[in-house]
């Protein structure tokens, strides 16, 4: 899991979701916004994988 330098709007967690699922970066975000209307931690689970996962190496071609 990493982070993705590609595919980010703020910290590239929701675009490093999708490249690992092998989906569109968009459907992450949408799902994100939606589930923000329920209760929860989505936030702060957000903002530790912010912190915690890491961004993804350069790549160089």
């Amino acid at each position: 899991m990493h982070r993705s330098r590609d595919h980010k709007i703020i910290a590239g967690v929701c675009g490093g979701i999708a490249e690992k699922m092998g989906v569109r970066p968009s459907l992450i975000r949408i799902l994100f916004v939606l589930s923000c209307i329920l209760p929860g931690p989505q936030f702060i689970v957000y903002i530790l994988m912010w912190i915690f996962i890491p961004k993804a190496k350069k790549s160089y071609y």
